[in-house]
């Protein structure tokens, strides 16, 4: 499998947005909970406790890298079914982390949700490891909402790293 790089990269007055878009034949509802729901995130992140909501802090811990760090991940912001924003900081560094769902308002466009994830970045250079990671995870977040095959890292890194090194570029 050769997947296809899909994100951009925006200079903002703090560092960079990364950005990817999905989009899901799926009602935003369902791909909600794909992305909220502890059984449903540990398919393809992992799984969560902790008592979620806006303010609050949960405990994450990440089965798909190695040794499985867990650690801590603020609540920013929650408005279900369509706005997510969390921040985590590990020792690789700040992750602010934000989802939009819409769901296509389009006549005969039912159950049609985009996803649109942000990473603000501090330092944009960070887009040529975290980039081809979240497009993994995206692709895995994919699976679990579609039933498709489970995507291989190896695909991903570093394959599309010169993507985010033209995105890098162009974006200075």
């Amino acid at each position: 499998m050769s997947p296809t790089p899909t994100g951009r990269l925006t200079r903002t007055a703090t560092g960079a947005d990364l950005v990817l878009v999905r989009t899901f034949r799926a009602p935003r509802a369902d791909v909600w909970a794909a992305l909220t729901e502890s059984e449903r995130t540990a398919r393809w992140i992992g799984p969560w406790t902790g008592e979620a909501g806006a303010g609050r802090t949960v405990r994450l811990t990440m089965t798909a890298e190695d040794e499985e760090p867990t650690g801590d991940l603020d609540i920013v912001a929650c408005q279900a079914p369509e706005h997510l924003r969390v921040r985590m900081v590990d020792e690789y560094g700040t992750w602010d982390l934000e989802v939009h769902l819409s769901e296509s308002t389009e006549e005969g466009a039912d159950g049609v949700t985009t996803l649109e994830f942000v990473q603000h970045l501090v330092e944009p250079g960070e887009a040529r490891d975290s980039g081809p990671g979240w497009e993994y995870y995206l692709d895995r977040f994919a699976s679990v909402v579609t039933g498709g095959p489970e995507p291989d890292f190896a695909d991903y890194h570093p394959a599309m790293v010169a993507h985010y090194e033209q995105q890098l570029d162009a974006s200075a």
